[in-house]
């Protein structure tokens, strides 16, 4: 059994205090993060169209599909890693969440390098298999070579960033998530054309700015953790923890492997829902392209609420405060659907005016997006309440419930509505598919919720602690080999 070292952390203790303002406090950060790597990627897509044109935009679209595959997983294995830092550390077990922390590290650290070498020199026959068009095809090889060097730091940092969440610490990540931004979207330009004794690089300019980017941030947060000895440091013989421990890898594998595939799982369905929209013309197809933009940012507070969620819940699950996370989950849905909420209603009242930012007022695509704004938008309260949900159970390790009823709802439910109703529906039975696929979805997963057996799942190798132990845990003095309140 792991030593224990006691003394609760005063900011990363989610176990105490008012649930509501709490949480709110905490998934504020998680949001900007989200917000500032959505204005992160459009930023640098009007940078490349504009400078480079279609051609080299098209490039990078194939290119961030094979970026979006790989860090999805890693999501996966990083919120595994995070819920079971998030339960230790509600035991006050901090030498248990740094073990699970250097683990996480030292397996990926290996992995993230050899992707990146692979990814360097299968990058061509990657675009092949991706059947990308053959005037991009080289563009998109010189950017998709340097991302895959840029992949160790671009992983290892989200890594790292949601470790340090699941010890309760979310401002720390957003402080390196606004230097990464910062230096990507800042470098573009001048690697792009050229400034000074920098020469222009083209398309490889764009990505080598992600590169440094993500490998300063990377390098900078690692330095501010030991500056300011937050808690998942490592040192001395605690380095040891960076070489795996199978118990921990496998618990870290078996249970990240679903949540990375649930991200699959939903780029599978919209990758086959733009190809029936483009069959209804180009105008649909650009009106979806724009409501889709707009959608990125109406999900963010339902994702930032739910990543808090979990890792609360985790925290008060670790320490067998069961009314706690009951609460959370109640606080977390009234979140989600206030803030999505209000959205939603001045995104309704401004539609044109916002929606003409993307394409022009005299556009005729323009009308087509209002129309889907109004049947589609709505579901996304739908979709926050599943969310909050899924975060709870996922806390407790239930990892699979929650791929199956996205799988459920985004597959056979979406594409079955949509078969179903498109000859007396037309275009309609496309944008009415969301709320009905929401629909089934929070249903199934309010049902898992009350009636599942998700209390019942474990994600720790070893067993809870009991109440006494728990209590004897937060009595205890503080550790001395560091402090506990993480900053931020």
């Amino acid at each position: 059994m792991a030593s224990r070292a006691g003394g609760a952390p005063k900011r990363g203790d989610l176990t105490q205090g008012n649930i509501g303002p709490t949480l709110l406090k905490f998934a504020l950060p998680t949001l900007a993060s989200s917000i500032l790597q959505s204005l992160n990627g459009t930023i640098n897509s009007i940078w490349v169209g504009r400078l480079l044109g279609e051609g080299a935009l098209a490039a990078t679209s194939n290119a961030n599909m094979v970026m979006f595959l790989l860090t999805a997983f890693v999501f996966g294995f990083g919120m595994a890693s995070t819920i079971l830092i998030g339960q230790y550390w509600g035991r006050k077990d901090v030498d248990e969440a740094r073990r699970i922390f250097g683990t996480a590290m030292g397996a990926f650290t290996v992995v993230t390098i050899l992707v990146g070498i692979a990814g360097y020199f299968l990058a061509g026959s990657i675009l092949k298999l991706l059947g990308t068009p053959g005037d991009a095809a080289k563009l998109a090889l010189d950017y998709l070579q340097v991302i895959f060097l840029a992949m160790p730091a671009l992983l290892l940092l989200t890594l790292m960033m949601m470790a340090l969440r699941g010890a309760g610490d979310s401002l720390t990540p957003l402080w390196f998530m606004i230097i990464a931004v910062v230096l990507d979207s800042g470098l573009n330009p001048f690697f792009i054309r050229g400034f000074g004794p920098i020469p222009a690089m083209g398309i490889a300019g764009s990505a080598l700015s992600t590169l440094v980017g993500n490998y300063v941030s990377m390098i900078g947060l690692l330095i501010y953790i030991y500056a300011r000895d937050l808690p998942l440091r490592l040192r001395g013989a605690e380095l040891r923890y960076l070489l795996p421990k199978p118990a921990i890898l496998k618990t870290i594998i078996v249970k990240g492997f679903p949540m990375g595939l649930q991200m699959v799982v939903i780029s599978l369905s919209a990758l086959a829902l733009i190809g029936i929209v483009n069959s209804e013309g180009v105008d649909t197809t650009a009106a979806f392209g724009v409501a889709m933009q707009l959608w990125t940012y109406v999900q963010m507070p339902a994702m930032a609420i739910g990543a808090a969620v979990s890792a609360m819940s985790a925290q008060n699950i670790g320490a067998r405060l069961w009314d706690r996370v009951g609460q959370i989950t109640k606080s977390g849905i009234v979140l989600v659907l206030i803030i999505t909420g209000a959205l939603i209603v001045l995104l309704t009242l401004a539609d044109r005016t916002v929606l003409a930012l993307f394409m022009g007022s005299d556009s005729p695509a323009l009308p087509i997006a209002r129309h889907i704004h109004m049947l589609a938008t709505w579901n996304f309260l739908l979709f926050g309440v599943t969310m909050v949900l899924f975060a709870t159970v996922r806390a407790n390790g239930a990892v699979w419930a929650p791929l199956i009823v996205l799988g459920i709802g985004l597959l056979p439910v979406r594409f079955g509505w949509i078969f179903a109703t498109r000859d007396w529906l037309g275009a309609d039975a496309i944008w009415l598919s969301f709320p009905v696929s929401s629909t089934a979805n929070v249903a199934m997963a309010a049902l898992y919720y009350w009636k599942g057996n998700w209390r019942k799942a474990q994600l720790r190798a070893e067993q809870v602690p009991s109440t006494d132990e728990c209590i004897e845990h937060a009595e205890a003095t503080r550790e001395p080999g560091g402090a506990l309140n993480p900053s931020g």
